[in-house]
């Protein structure tokens, strides 16, 4: 990378790289060795003033900013560095609150078209892309983080003060508080609107006449339509005909499932997955994966960021990631564990999809090579990312499904299904949690007993 440096009547001066945090500093440090100079601004450096509204909503919601008084020494050092330094590059977050931080820093400063950079990714190949193609600081997403900022404090700076009167003290209403409150509301509405329906499950254990190992199978029907019990009564009466009854198998079906890959992470998938899997509070994952994003000590690398930008709602990822991705299968489980080309999986409606899925900078950083540089949490989240994201480049997994009608008197209907693994497919490196496990009965583990149609049960 070769040295920028700014020659004035004073002689060269260095570039200068401001960026939100010291570990970020450190990283990019490890990086650029000796050629630019780097300071963290600590986050945001101005706001709305503490002690008065500070929006005039006459003159067209002008916001009235003030240095944050924890941040006026970090203000002043950072006017002292920029004088003594040629070319500024403002590396701050590449999100909107990135971007209004920048230009925060450019108005405290008075700084003249400073460089913005960006990068979704720590690594010296993603910074030196981003320094070798600066750019102006956006000021259409400047204005959407001051429009969401104004309408807080439009919301909240009257109403938060009735909250500590009428509720408790310190609470904050705004723009997400408030529609919260509103979400929670109509759904509570909805929940004392809702009137109960009661039903039972009624579940059978079956044996062949054979005597080989019994089998679940739920009600479903009864004179062939769909069927619950509706009371205790009713269930007590469809128990006296299901325990006196004879059974004989009706139907067999037999066929393949398929089961795609999941998408790589977005931010809530990641936030519900580290949830269901190691209870993980939202704070406490976004914590993390912020230290992994900003850069950790890897024996050997020195300070390395280890996944990509953390807050994103995009599902997309770069095709070198793919390639890579796909490399990696082929060479540690197989070309038959490849679809033939790299899937491509479909962001949400109205994503923003400004940034990368959460993925690894390198998938050939395993986990178990990590697990003397990070601790504990650090090294669970990083696998579960490590992990998804090599999932979601691979095959769809396969497998065959048997389900089973069974007749009772043909009266009624029961159902059992299993499922036998095929193809383990992505399935061989990643499986999904879930919140619960399915209660209907249907599905059980292993496959069925062999049964032919006719075959009557006890």
């Amino acid at each position: 990378m070769a040295r920028k440096t700014t020659t004035t009547e004073e002689g060269p001066k260095r570039p200068l790289i401001i960026v939100e945090s010291p570990a970020k500093t450190k990283t990019l440090k490890n990086f650029l060795h000796d050629e630019y100079d780097i300071v963290a601004s600590m986050g945001h450096v101005r706001d709305l003033p503490k002690n008065k509204f500070g929006v005039d909503v006459d003159n067209d919601f002008e916001p009235d900013y003030e240095t944050i008084p924890e941040r006026a020494e970090t203000v002043k050092a950072l006017r002292k560095a920029v004088k003594s330094h040629g070319e500024i590059f403002l590396a701050l977050d590449p999100d909107r609150e990135g971007e209004a931080i920048a230009w925060h820093i450019k108005e405290a400063l008075g700084l003249v078209n400073p460089k913005r950079i960006q990068f979704n990714a720590i690594t010296k190949a993603a910074v030196q892309e981003a320094l070798d193609h600066p750019k102006l600081i956006d000021d259409n997403r400047v204005n959407a983080q001051q429009a969401r900022r104004v309408l807080d404090r439009i919301v909240g700076y009257k109403l938060s003060p009735l909250l500590w009167k009428k509720v408790r003290r310190n609470l904050s209403a705004g723009r997400v508080q408030s529609v919260a409150v509103r979400l929670v509301c109509d759904r509570e509405r909805e929940i004392q609107a809702h009137i109960p329906e009661e039903y039972w499950i009624i579940r059978a254990e079956l044996t062949p006449l054979r005597e080989i190992a019994p089998f679940i199978a739920t009600l479903q029907a009864r004179d062939g339509k769909k069927f619950q019990p509706s009371s205790k009564a009713e269930a007590d009466q469809v128990l006296a005909d299901l325990q006196a009854g004879a059974y004989a198998v009706d139907k067999i079906a037999k066929k393949q499932r398929t089961e795609k890959a999941p998408a790589p992470f977005i931010t809530s998938t990641l936030q519900q997955e580290a949830a269901r899997r190691f209870s993980f509070s939202v704070k406490r994952t976004m914590t993390i994966a912020q230290r992994l994003y900003e850069g950790m000590e890897i024996p050997g690398e020195g300070e390395v960021g280890l996944i990509t930008y953390m807050r994103t709602d995009s599902t997309r990822i770069s095709p070198e990631a793919a390639a890579e991705a796909r490399e990696y299968v082929a060479s540690h489980h197989g070309m038959q564990y490849l679809p033939e080309s790299a899937p491509v999986h479909k962001s949400r409606k109205g994503a923003q999809d400004a940034h990368e899925a959460i993925r690894p900078t390198s998938v050939m950083r395993h986990p178990d090579e990590l697990t003397s540089a990070l601790d504990r949490d650090e090294i669970r989240l990083y696998r579960l990312i490590w992990q998804r994201f090599l999932a979601s480049q691979m095959a769809a997994a396969i497998f065959d499904v048997v389900t089973v009608d069974i007749l009772c008197d043909k009266k009624y209907m029961l159902r059992a299904s299993s499922e036998k693994p095929v193809f383990a497919g992505y399935r061989v490196l990643y499986a999904e949690a879930t919140d619960e496990a399915n209660g209907n009965g249907e599905t059980v583990l292993g496959m069925l007993p062999d049964l032919n149609e006719g075959d009557a049960l006890k």
